[in-house]
């Protein structure tokens, strides 16, 4: 019993304190980069040592000092809970790794905080930061894989799916009425735009420019219209090419059976007219902007349509991690529609898409686990199960937050930022947890929901920062 409470306890600390080390990681890479590290060079505290600071800057860097005892004193209580519970050898070397390097961090931290040191220092700083942070992270995976794992949860990887309909499977009847039908059609042509993907995507791209705005004056209400115009159409471009070269397979899976390309309500031709036509106003409308953002938009088009609709999507179990790629690409499209060339804020902003996308889809592909086999889609739950696919969960949060944070050290982003990263993160983090024990559809869609907050959140504290602030 003692060591089943010791255990339990175990996991609650991983958890706490891997979100402890996070905080330190956004408010010290912040703290370096302001006034705040030379309001106070002396330690512990200010002025001789031992005395209280006197201004805001001041108050801020002893308040990361007094939080690093804190987290320290959490990383100490971590560490004996992995020697007193029932963990295995690398959970074990793991935290124990992590608990040497974290004096190591901080003694680093008071040297660059006391007498500087330069950016070589204060990077080293971040990097020892960022370890110690992905090294608990990986024994709270480890650990919950080996708590509520479930052994042989590995099915065999779909060869083609299914032949059969979904068994409700029914075509619709088209109304005969003139207004009705046209209602109809229009609908079934508004759908074939992925239009939930819309404002996600778009404001992705909002954020690139609201951070590219900070260092180029290219920001304009024409430039933004522009982008966000292109953008939109972009991606109904990029959902027509998907709904044409799914449609068969859109009839196997429940929750695709209704599109309108499945049931018929579309002509193919038509659909993919309507495709053709939307991808040339949306390059047009990007390449008004500049030829750059032109190419990179039809680049988008391009790679979501063929590249992860025909080439990864059926045949790899790689197909979400790669194709994140597609939903990181406005990102930079946002940063180039400002500044005119691709440049490092909007890489950094693109990778942090790009390690959500697994962390965020997952959850869905749990959920609809036996549709995409019924598809033959080798999706990671189809081909590596269920409990692999709750560690990857966790494996790409963690580098999604890890992402975020080298991202936060722009000077453009600040407070706001840096709260949103640690409140959403820490409730994502929370439902990725919390799924391992659940395990049942309802857990995974609330993952999901939480993925979709942190994201957006994180995305319009972007756009705070960096026009409001």
């Amino acid at each position: 019993m003692a060591t089943t409470r010791a255990s339990n306890t175990f996991d609650g600390l991983l958890a706490a304190t891997a979100m402890g080390v996070y905080v330190l990681l956004l408010v010290g890479a912040t703290t370096a980069l302001t006034d705040a590290t030379a309001a106070c060079t002396a330690w512990p505290i200010c002025g001789d040592g031992f005395t209280l600071p006197t201004t805001f800057d001041g108050w801020v860097a002893v308040g990361h000092r007094i939080a690093a005892v804190l987290v320290g004193l959490l990383v100490l209580a971590t560490l004996v809970s992995a020697w007193r519970a029932d963990t295995s050898r690398r959970v074990r070397a793991t935290v124990t790794a992590s608990a040497v390097l974290y004096p190591a961090q901080a003694g680093l931290g008071a040297i660059v905080a006391t007498v500087g040191g330069g950016a070589s220092l204060s990077m080293l700083h971040l990097l020892l930061g960022m370890a110690i942070f992905g090294g608990f992270i990986l024994a709270l995976a480890w650990t919950l894989e080996s708590k509520t794992g479930t052994a042989g949860d590995v099915p065999v990887a779909p060869a083609g799916g299914t032949d059969e309909l979904v068994e409700d499977y029914e075509r619709p009847e088209v109304p005969t009425e003139p207004i009705a039908r046209a209602r109809a059609t229009l609908w079934a042509y508004f759908r074939l735009m992925k239009p939930r993907l819309m404002w996600l995507l778009c404001l992705v791209a909002s954020a690139g420019m609201a951070l590219a705005g900070t260092v180029s004056p290219g920001l304009t209400p024409r430039v933004l219209l522009l982008t966000l115009g292109g953008g939109v159409l972009s991606i109904g471009a990029s959902g027509t090419f998907n709904h044409v070269l799914e449609r068969d397979v859109d009839r196997k899976m429940q929750r695709t059976s209704d599109r309108p390309l499945a049931v018929d309500l579309v002509p193919v031709r038509n659909a993919i007219a309507f495709g053709v036509l939307l991808t040339f106003i949306s390059v047009a409308m990007f390449a008004s902007v500049n030829w750059l953002v032109g190419v990179l938009g039809f680049a988008a088009i391009a790679f979501y349509s063929v590249v992860y609709t025909l080439i990864l999507k059926p045949n790899t179990v790689q197909n979400t991690v790669i194709g994140g790629a597609a939903g990181a690409l406005p990102a930079v499209i946002g940063w180039v529609a400002v500044t005119g060339e691709i440049g490092l804020g909007g890489l950094v902003l693109a990778g942090v898409i790009f390690m959500w996308t697994p962390a965020h889809f997952y959850n869905l592909a749990l959920a609809y686990k036996d549709d995409y086999a019924r598809g033959g889609f080798p999706m990671m739950p189809v081909v590596r199960g269920e409990t692999a696919t709750r560690k990857h969960i966790l494996w790409w949060l963690g580098a999604t937050l890890l992402s975020a944070a080298v991202l936060g050290v722009m000077d453009a982003l600040g407070a706001v930022y840096i709260l949103t990263s640690v409140v959403f993160g820490g409730l994502f983090l929370y439902f990725v947890v919390k799924l391992h024990y659940d395990q049942d559809d309802t857990a995974a869609f609330r993952s999901f929901h939480a993925s979709n907050a942190y994201l957006g959140a994180l995305l319009l504290a972007i756009v705070v920062d960096t026009l409001v602030f």
